[in-house]
C-alpha cells in the first residue's frame, strides 16, 4: 500500500496564521478533529513553507530517535526569536556549532549543582509570597514571574541586589511584556510589522538598553583576576569548547538572554497554572496538602523535589499546558515514510506537544486535571515530551521540574490561598508562551503550616 499523503488543513492561509497568533489552542483542536496524526498547516516557518504539524507518538519517536543523525537537514532554528535572542544562541544555531554549544551548556544544569538551587529556589519564593497582602487579590502569575526572575538573577546571573540588579530586573520585565498580548505577540510573527515605530521601537529600545547592562556586568566579570563564583554566568566564561576556545561577550549576551526567555517565561508560567488546578479540584489540594505534612519541618527543600503526588501534579499541569505547544522544525534530506505517511524532502515538520498530550489513547479524558495518571503510568518521550525531545531537548528541563516543584510545596506550606475569580482559566498566547489569560486571580487567606 503507497504511503498516504499529510492533509492541507482546508481554510485559507491568511485565516490559519491570524487562528495560529490569536487563539493557537482552538486553532490546534479544530485541525486535529479529522486528522488526529498529523497535518499539514498553512502556517509559514521563516523560509515562508509551510508546517507539519505531528502528534502520533510513533511519528515522533522516529523523527527524534533519528534526530543527530544524517536524515535530516539544517534548519533555521527559531528564527522568530532572533530580535530577542540574536542568532548565535544554542537555540538558533545549528548542525555541529548547536552540538559544541549544548556541551558547554549542559553542565551548569545538572548534578549536585541543583541540591545548591533549591536552597535559594525556597528562599526566594518565601521573600516574595511574604509581600502579598492579605484577604487581598493578586496574579499568581505576576508573582511566579517574580520568583521565576530572582532565581535566574541570582543562580544565572550571580547578581546581588543593588542599582544594576534592580534596572536589568525592571528593564527584563519590559522586554517581556511587549508582548504580553497575541496583538503585540504578532510582531515576532511578522516582520512585515518590525517597523521602527510604535510598540516594535518600544522593545528595540528597551532590549538595547538591557544589553548595555549586561555586557557591562560580563565585562566587569571578565576584569575579576580569580572567582570563586558557582552561577552559571561565571561557569559559561570559565568553560572552553574542544579547541580551548572561551566564548565570546556577545555569544554570552546571547545565551543569557536565551535562559531567561527560556527560565523565566516557561516556569513562571507552569508554577501558575499549577496554582490554578491545585485550588480548582479540592481533591487534589487536598492530597498535595496531606503528602507536605508528612515532611519535616526542618527538611531541606530537595527532599520537596522527591515528593510523587507533587511531582505528579507538576507533570499533570506540565500535559495540559505545556508552555510552549510545538518542538523546533525538522527538515528530512530525503523522502521518508513513517507509520505509513509520506514526508516529502524538503518539508517542515515540527511536533505538535500540545496535541500529543491531549490525545485520549495516551490519556483517557484528557481535558480533565488527574495527576493520578503519573503514579499509575510511566510514558516514554514520544508520549509526554513537555520540554522537547531529540537533539533539542531543553537543557534546562531538570533546573525547572526543581523551581516548579520547590516553588509551589514553598508556597502552599507557608500560605493557604483561594481562588479570587471562579471562572475557568484560559490560555492566551504571549509571545510563543500559552499563558493563563487572567493570570490566576488567587488571595491568601491566611498563614500555612509552616507560618501558623
Amino acid at each position: 500500500m503507497p504511503p498516504r499523503e499529510v492533509p492541507q488543513v482546508p481554510s485559507a492561509a491568511w485565516l490559519q496564521a491570524v487562528r495560529w497568533v490569536f487563539d493557537p489552542v482552538r486553532y490546534m483542536q479544530d485541525c486535529t478533529q479529522t486528522n488526529p496524526d498529523c497535518f499539514a498547516t498553512a502556517i509559514s516557518g521563516s523560509r515562508g513553507d509551510r508546517v507539519i504539524f505531528v502528534q502520533q507518538p510513533r511519528i515522533l519517536q522516529y523523527l527524534f530517535a533519528h534526530d543527530r543523525r544524517e536524515l535530516f537537514a539544517p534548519g533555521d532554528g527559531i528564527a522568530v526569536l532572533e530580535p530577542l535572542i540574536g542568532n548565535t544562541s544554542v537555540v538558533t544555531l545549528e548542525g555541529e556549532p548547536h552540538q559544541r554549544r549544548r556541551r558547554l551548556l549542559l553542565p551548569p544544569f545538572h548534578g549536585e549543582r541543583l541540591h545548591i538551587y533549591s536552597d535559594l529556589i525556597a528562599q526566594i519564593t518565601r521573600h516574595e509570597a511574604a509581600r502579598q497582602p492579605l484577604n487581598t487579590p493578586f496574579r499568581a502569575h505576576r508573582l511566579t514571574q517574580q520568583i521565576s526572575l530572582q532565581v535566574i538573577m541570582q543562580s544565572v546571573f550571580g547578581l546581588e541586589r543593588g542599582e544594576r540588579f534592580e534596572e536589568i530586573r525592571r528593564l527584563l520585565t519590559e522586554v517581556f511584556d511587549t508582548f504580553a498580548s497575541p496583538w503585540w505577540s504578532a510582531l515576532l510573527y511578522d516582520q512585515r510589522l518590525q517597523r521602527n515605530w510604535g510598540p516594535w521601537k518600544t522593545f528595540l529600545q528597551r532590549r538595547d538598553k538591557l544589553d548595555v547592562l549586561l555586557q557591562a556586568e560580563i565585562a566587569d566579570r571578565m576584569a575579576e583576576s580569580e572567582s570563586l563564583r558557582t552561577d552559571v554566568l561565571s561557569l559559561l566564561m570559565a568553560a572552553r569548547d574542544d579547541s580551548g576556545a572561551a566564548m565570546t561577550p556577545l555569544e554570552l549576551r546571547n545565551e543569557l538572554i536565551t535562559l531567561l526567555l527560556a527560565g523565566l517565561e516557561t516556569t513562571s508560567t507552569v508554577m501558575a497554572w499549577g496554582l490554578y488546578w491545585i485550588h480548582r479540584e479540592p481533591e487534589v489540594r487536598r492530597r498535595v496538602l496531606e503528602e507536605l505534612a508528612q515532611v519535616s519541618a526542618d527538611a531541606p527543600p530537595s527532599e520537596l523535589a522527591r515528593l510523587p503526588y507533587l511531582t505528579a501534579v507538576c507533570q499533570e499541569t506540565l500535559r495540559i499546558h505545556p508552555p510552549v505547544p510545538f518542538t523546533f522544525v525538522r527538515i528530512p534530506r530525503a523522502d521518508l515514510e513513517i507509520d505509513g505517511w509520506r514526508f516529502p524532502q524538503g518539508c517542515r515538520i515540527a511536533g505538535c506537544i500540545y496535541l500529543l498530550h491531549q490525545r485520549g489513547d495516551l490519556y483517557p479524558q484528557p481535558d480533565q486535571f488527574r495527576p493520578e495518571r503519573f503514579l499509575e503510568r510511566k510514558y516514554t518521550l514520544s508520549e509526554f515530551m513537555p520540554f522537547g525531545a531529540g537533539a533539542r531537548r531543553c537543557i534546562g528541563e531538570a533546573l525547572a521540574m526543581l523551581e516548579i516543584k520547590v516553588a509551589l510545596a514553598t508556597l502552599l506550606l507557608n500560605h493557604e490561598f483561594a481562588l479570587a475569580d471562579s471562572r475557568p482559566e484560559r490560555p492566551l498566547r504571549r509571545g510563543v508562551i500559552l499563558t493563563p489569560g487572567r493570570g490566576v486571580p488567587l488571595r491568601i487567606i491566611g498563614p500555612g503550616r509552616l507560618s501558623s
